[in-house]
């Protein structure tokens, strides 16, 4: 059976984070053990690993100054605390890696059809700053690198996360070849919501069937509309109950049937489908991975025999 291919680097875990941080650092770390020891890779060196994005690929997400700014440590403090963490070499490495990593599994998805990286959805990102830890955003970038090489010339942009996907939203607002499309908490954070193509804003512990009777009425009628070539989805999995800035209240279930719906939907209709990695949040970083590799179990299954 082939393998799921999955993008992966250590430097995804930042190990200049102070104790206690609010981001759970260590759960990209926690992710890659899971998915060996889980059998979805055979072992750390049978993942795809990216290159740190060059300067000019950043560029194709965000503007000139703002890449700079991050990259040469000139970042302002305030632009700094609106991320949520300083950046030092460490955080700008694992940022230019993140979004690299995305690139590669957007391609690796165009070659085999399915792809995931672990780590990505920095939707908070616009194009001059970062916000919500989010330095550059990764699906921005592939996404403007994809179709700048003529790789595709259709993409959807599904985002799950709880916050609405605000930045890529404003990137790709005057790009007809980009849909963006958002279902989130409506009371959740950013409380400023950006215009996507779609929004769907539900209510607070909306819970598993609304939830999943909201994606099914809008999956597919999505895959119609935009017909896209690649779906770059954005799988957070913050909507659930038990993470500490969710207030979806999925259970372990929903979220199963959550990305079982999204993989089987999409792959069916035969779009190449990219995951990445998105929001996740509490004291536990291997519970939270756990929760994350859920979409990677359900885009090897959903992959053919």
């Amino acid at each position: 059976m082939a393998r799921l291919p999955i993008v992966h680097h250590p430097a995804y875990t930042a190990s200049s984070m102070p104790p206690r941080h609010r981001f759970p650092m260590n759960k990209y770390q926690a992710l890659a053990q899971q998915l060996i020891e889980g059998g979805l890779v055979a072992e750390m060196a049978a993942f795809h690993r990216p290159i740190p994005a060059p300067r000019a690929w950043l560029e194709m997400g965000h503007d000139a100054a703002y890449v700079a700014a991050v990259l040469d440590g000139r970042l302002s403090e305030a632009d700094q605390r609106k991320i949520g963490f300083k950046i030092n070499d460490a955080i700008a490495l694992r940022s230019r890696m993140s979004a690299s990593g995305t690139l590669l599994a957007g391609r690796l998805a165009l070659e085999f059809g399915v792809a995931a990286n672990t780590a990505g959805g920095s939707h908070h990102a616009d194009r001059g700053e970062g916000a919500g830890f989010c330095v550059f955003n990764d699906v921005g970038v592939a996404a403007s690198m994809l179709l700048a090489e003529g790789a595709v010339s259709q993409i959807l942009v599904l985002d799950l996360d709880v916050h609405q996907g605000d930045g890529t939203a404003r990137i790709f607002a005057n790009e007809p070849r980009v849909f963006t499309a958002s279902i989130h908490c409506e009371q959740n954070w950013p409380r400023r919501k950006a215009a996507s193509d779609l929004d769907i804003g539900l209510e607070r512990e909306t819970g598993d069937d609304g939830y999943l009777a909201v994606l099914a009425e809008t999956l597919p009628d999505l895959i119609e509309r935009v017909k896209p070539d690649l779906v770059f989805y954005n799988a957070g999995v913050d909507p659930h109950t038990d993470d500490r800035l969710g207030l979806l209240c999925l259970s372990d279930e929903g979220l199963t049937a959550r990305e079982t719906y999204v993989a089987r939907t999409v792959m069916d209709a035969g779009i190449a489908l990219c995951g990445v990695l998105g929001g996740g949040y509490g004291d536990d970083p291997s519970q939270i991975a756990a929760r994350h590799s859920v979409m990677f179990k359900a885009f090897a299954r959903a992959m053919p025999s």
